[in-house]
């Protein structure tokens, strides 16, 4: 029998309630689908979407050309992504593709939901061909985290613990995920430096949300060569 895995549990909900709260029909206020037209952007070929949940980004990526399939270790998600993406049941650190074979990798708001996310960005830049693109959009590390109180988005509170890498439920809200599953915050320097360490590039980068921003997102080319640098160092 499989694992169950955290979103299992919340599935359900986060297709029927959350997606439907937060991204309304034809609206896109985090700036999430802005993100992919930019650091995406047109091309063809397969693209992979790891931890891609519901399925929801799909049709955007169909929209730019490209044919969406993707992976989740949750089960109960994957069960909603039927009919909007084929996908199967992977850890995301251990990608079905072999080496050097997609045109294109995304993430879209998962890297907090991944522990090892130097890991996931190494089999990322592992199943990227030369000069192919990959795309993380996810919460911004700077102004999202259990460190942020964004109850009032006109005044958003940063308070200690942004410098501190950790997994944490801690949220200013009940009505968000984060609550529920937990979330791991990687500052921003730390998340830069595994970019690089798996030998991707950022080339291009994207804010989304108002008025400050809620998402950041990164283009990387995948440069052919890993960085072996001490640990400390990131």
């Amino acid at each position: 029998m499989a694992p169950v895995a955290p979103y299992d549990e919340i599935a359900d909900w986060y297709e029927r309630e959350f997606l439907a709260r937060d991204a309304p029909a034809g609206g896109d206020p985090l700036g999430i689908g802005a993100a992919l037209d930019t650091l995406l952007g047109p091309g063809s070929g397969p693209c992979l979407e790891i931890g891609c949940g519901t399925g929801v980004r799909a049709g955007r990526v169909r929209e730019l050309g490209w044919t969406p399939w993707g992976v989740d270790i949750s089960a109960a998600m994957l069960r909603h992504a039927r009919g909007r993406l084929p996908a199967v049941l992977a850890d995301a650190a251990r990608l079905p593709a072999r080496d050097g074979s997609l045109p294109a990798v995304i993430t879209v708001m998962a890297h907090t939901d991944m522990p090892a996310y130097p890991a996931v960005l190494a089999e990322a830049a592992r199943v990227l061909a030369p000069g192919g693109r990959f795309v993380h959009i996810g919460v911004h590390p700077c102004f999202c985290g259990g460190f942020a109180d964004r109850s009032d988005p006109e005044a958003v509170v940063i308070r200690p613990g942004y410098l501190d890498g950790h997994w944490t439920r801690a949220s200013w809200t009940s009505q968000g995920v984060r609550d529920k599953v937990g979330a791991t915050h990687t500052p921003l320097p730390d998340l830069i430096h595994a970019f690089l360490r798996a030998g991707l590039m950022p080339e291009r980068l994207a804010e989304g949300g108002q008025p400050t921003p809620t998402v950041l997102g990164i283009r990387a080319r995948r440069d052919g060569q890993a960085q072996d640098w001490p640990a400390e160092d990131w």
